[in-house]
């Protein structure tokens, strides 16, 4: 029997100014990035909110028995 597996989010864009990030796994941190990976800052002086919303399941099923 296995637990469930805990997914994260590989990309997020603010919804504010449009700042875009991508998850390094190599550095465990967000990069600043846009669609063709290149950096774009977005708003300096901007209090990101993020487009993660309550659709995202942060956790998957292994096939757990019930």
């Amino acid at each position: 029997m296995t637990g469930p597996t805990l997914r994260t989010p590989t990309r997020r864009t603010c919804e504010i100014c449009g700042r875009t990030e991508k998850w390094d796994d190599a550095e465990a941190s967000w990069r600043v990035t846009d669609a063709d990976d290149e950096t774009t800052v977005g708003s300096l002086y901007c209090i990101h909110e993020w487009d993660i919303n309550g659709t995202f399941a942060p956790f998957e099923d292994d096939g757990a028995e019930a």
